[in-house]
């Protein structure tokens, strides 16, 4: 039964957010350097862009509304890239159509949700002897989320650790009425606290720290090893 209920919606000032991404994806793109939206035509053509380097870069931007679209400031391509490129089925709060910016609210929040999907994706290929490296991003969040974290019965259904049902069709109906996104409990790390915002100027301030490796050896479980500050 689809859940109707509505969370409550609490300004959230939440500076220093956290969000792991694949260290290939590099810190700058097309949308750092594009003024405003409708510059985009004129870059891709003065760029020369590929069809197969555009897909790459900015996915289904085109599904955005170019009201939403943030550029011209630092951190604009990495932010559109939440959202333009949705992992295949989506996330908790989020489907296959559009992506979402997650992070925790802490280090150890964002390493253990980073861990757990970088591990699942393993699974699904067959195997745990590989390494991988990753980004840190933290970003600064000021503004009205609905707020999933409190203890409310009502809400286990969208915390469960094996189904996105629930909580994707629950997300759909809120982002559709407006919502700027939510406020939740890990179920990778008890006690953590995550966020996911459906709006992508909302999220600012958004700067690359370090770098971690991760470093499967036969198991589920990797090695985590923080390997220095980005330049």
């Amino acid at each position: 039964m689809e859940l109707r209920r509505e969370p409550p919606r609490r300004r959230l000032r939440l500076p220093d957010t956290r969000r792991l991404v694949p260290s290939r994806y590099p810190p700058v793109g097309i949308l750092d350097r594009v003024a405003a939206p409708e510059d985009l035509d004129a870059v891709i053509e003065l760029e020369g862009w590929t069809n197969d380097r555009l897909s790459a870069e900015i996915g289904i931007l085109h599904t955005i509304p170019p009201a939403e679209w943030v550029t011209a400031r630092p951190g604009a391509s990495v932010i559109m890239a939440a959202f333009c490129h949705p992992r295949p089925g989506g996330g908790r709060f989020n489907d296959g159509d559009r992506g979402a910016w997650y992070a925790g609210f802490t280090l150890e929040t964002a390493l253990a949700e980073s861990v757990f999907h970088r591990s699942t994706e393993l699974a699904e290929v067959g195997g745990f002897e590989t390494r991988v490296e990753m980004r840190l991003y933290l970003a600064d969040f000021d503004a009205r989320f609905h707020d999933l974290r409190g203890r409310d019965p009502a809400w286990e259904p969208l915390h469960d650790p094996g189904s996105y049902a629930a909580s994707q069709a629950f997300a759909r109906r809120l982002r559709g009425s407006g919502s700027n996104g939510i406020a939740y409990r890990s179920v990778r790390r008890p006690g953590g606290r995550c966020i996911a915002c459906f709006r992508p100027p909302l999220v600012s301030n958004v700067r690359p720290t370090a770098h971690f490796e991760y470093r499967w050896s036969g198991t589920p479980d990797p090695v985590v090893r923080r390997l220095g500050a980005s330049p």
